[in-house]
């Protein structure tokens, strides 16, 4: 079992930056992949970023050039530093830790807004 948690959320106007973290605890040695995933109201959620445990990246056309992900296995921790956002980009975003061996995320955390003014 792996338990994930998110902060760094919040309110920023366009053009602002913010910068999320997930914070991994259980089972870690088992996980490969961790992603951020993202869901606006009225919309599926979407794949936002992917990062392997030897760190490919893996980023969707819609954050290209402004969002960057990172992995600290030292702390079980992954970031999400977001650039140059837009109004667009506001959703509930969410990280996801995959084992190895697996095809899917099994493992998600709680969410955390992020909410963009125009």
């Amino acid at each position: 079992q792996v338990q994930l948690v998110e902060s760094g959320g919040g309110l920023v106007q366009a053009g602002g930056s913010l910068r999320l973290s997930c914070a991994a605890s259980g089972d870690t040695i088992c996980i490969s992949d961790m992603g951020w995933y993202r869901q606006a109201p009225g919309k599926e959620r979407e794949l936002v970023v992917s990062i392997s445990s030897g760190t490919s990246t893996n980023y969707a056309d819609s954050v290209k050039g402004r969002f960057t992900i990172s992995r600290d296995n030292r702390k079980n921790t992954v970031y999400l530093q977001m650039n140059m956002l837009k109004p667009e980009d506001t959703a509930s975003y969410y990280c996801a830790a995959r084992f190895r061996g697996t095809d899917n995320y099994q493992y998600w955390g709680q969410g955390t807004q992020v909410t963009v003014s125009s």
